[in-house]
């Protein structure tokens, strides 16, 4: 929908018109007031001061040097400029009309944008057009014109580029459409306001320096302490909002996502613009500022490509070397059974990483069987649902073959155990 001329911009031009008609334009300086005046007698009054302001403009000889071709040429002038910006106005509507039923939405702001600003500007035009041709103009009047044209030239730009920020609104738009976190759909309200503001002050200063002609460093040191007193009270709180920014651009993790942090294990809930919360396994909700989270490491564990599991299978220590070997094949042999294998044998990266099986160790009370193998997709119940199955074929196979898995035991030899049989050895006679 196409966005009315808003009334600030002719209210703007009409207050600085008047603004520098008084502050005397064109030229004139009040007179200053006498050293040794000691009452209000002697300051001049608003109707002196006022007066004063016309004391060089003849109106008569510049009705009289100019024909009154020059005077039609210039009502002709105003009002082709009235013309030439209602035309704009429409042809600019009209397109950009057709955009925003394309769904071009982007130049359909550009075009939408310009409207307000190219009307008041063409109108500018007209009437700098016709004041070219009056002649007999005083320095002062002169002057004071070529500000006022200048002040709604400047109106027109600082307006268009205001209107401008639209577009770049779309565009963020689109970008966070894509992603899954909130916290760049509330950035984007956000830079959206910051840079109007900032174009406003930016347009105010422009104005002040180069229409009124005013010294500006002042202002500009007004603002630095300002903002410096502002900056230092509102310190961790700057921190904490250039820390969701730096997440946002950065993105380590998104809304879903498994991190730890300080020992904290979790899911990603909320990012916001002064902290994040993570919803910890046993259910409790942590919430950790943004400046912290920039400044330490972050586990997240939401994008591993695979989950790793290191398993150890113990045997007890009496299993011979050939049932050593059996259990290993054994093992190796289920990883490649069907319903096991496919999920175990992910390729990433472009390389592939198949499960490894070793007799690797002795432990104190048993001897170990390393299995190491990746599962992919991280899907973190699906992998436990595999590992039972593993487990159970595991449990299944070695209790076929008469492997014994071994436990932090320990085994007293006594004689008589037909499985470990005692030998004993007399020493001496006497014994």
């Amino acid at each position: 929908m196409r966005r009315k001329t808003p009334l600030f911009g002719a209210a703007a031009i009409a207050v600085c018109w008047v603004w520098l008609w008084t502050a005397g334009a064109m030229g004139q300086e009040p007179p200053p007031a006498p050293a040794a005046a000691a009452d209000n007698s002697a300051a001049p009054q608003p109707g002196e001061k006022t007066a004063s302001l016309f004391e060089g403009l003849d109106l008569k000889g510049l009705w009289l040097e100019n024909a009154w071709f020059n005077w039609v040429w210039l009502l002709l002038a105003i009002f082709f400029g009235l013309l030439a910006g209602s035309i704009a106005a429409a042809v600019l509507g009209r397109s950009a009309k057709r955009f925003e039923t394309r769904g071009w939405t982007v130049w359909f702001h550009v075009l939408d944008g310009a409207i307000g600003p190219a009307k008041l500007a063409l109108i500018a035009l007209g009437l700098a057009v016709g004041l070219a041709s009056v002649k007999g103009m005083s320095p002062s009047l002169q002057t004071f014109w070529d500000k006022t044209l200048l002040l709604i030239y400047s109106i027109a730009v600082f307006w268009y580029a205001f209107n401008l920020v639209t577009v770049i609104e779309v565009m963020l738009n689109r970008l966070t459409a894509k992603t899954e976190s909130a916290l760049d759909d509330q950035l984007v309200p956000l830079i959206r306001k910051t840079l109007r503001v900032f174009l406003v002050v930016i347009g105010v200063m422009f104005v002040v320096d180069s229409v009124f002609d005013q010294d500006i460093t002042a202002w500009l040191a007004g603002l630095g302490i300002a903002g410096l007193a502002i900056s230092l009270a509102a310190q961790d709180s700057l921190k904490n909002l250039f820390g969701s920014v730096t997440i946002l651009l950065d993105r380590p993790f998104q809304l879903g996502e498994r991190i730890v942090f300080k020992g904290y294990d979790g899911i990603i809930e909320d990012i916001g613009f002064r902290s994040t919360k993570v919803r910890t396994l046993t259910g409790h909700l942590v919430t950790i500022p943004n400046s912290n989270i920039v400044n330490d490491p972050v586990e997240n564990i939401g994008r591993r490509p695979s989950i790793r599991r290191l398993m150890d299978v113990t045997i007890t220590y009496d299993t011979s070397r050939e049932k050593i070997e059996q259990a290993v094949g054994i093992i190796r042999g289920i990883l490649e059974e069907e319903g096991i294998r496919e999920p175990i044998h992910p390729v990433i990266g472009g390389d592939e990483y198949p499960p490894r099986v070793y007799f690797n160790n002795y432990n104190p009370d048993s001897l170990n069987l390393l299995v190491i193998y990746w599962y992919a997709p991280p899907a973190y119940w699906d992998y436990l649902d595999h590992a039972q199955r593993l487990n159970l074929r595991i449990f299944e196979e070695f209790e076929r073959a008469g492997i014994e898995f071994a436990f932090p035991t320990q085994t007293l030899y006594l004689a008589g155990d037909t499985k470990r049989e005692l030998a004993i050895k007399m020493l001496g006679k006497d014994l």
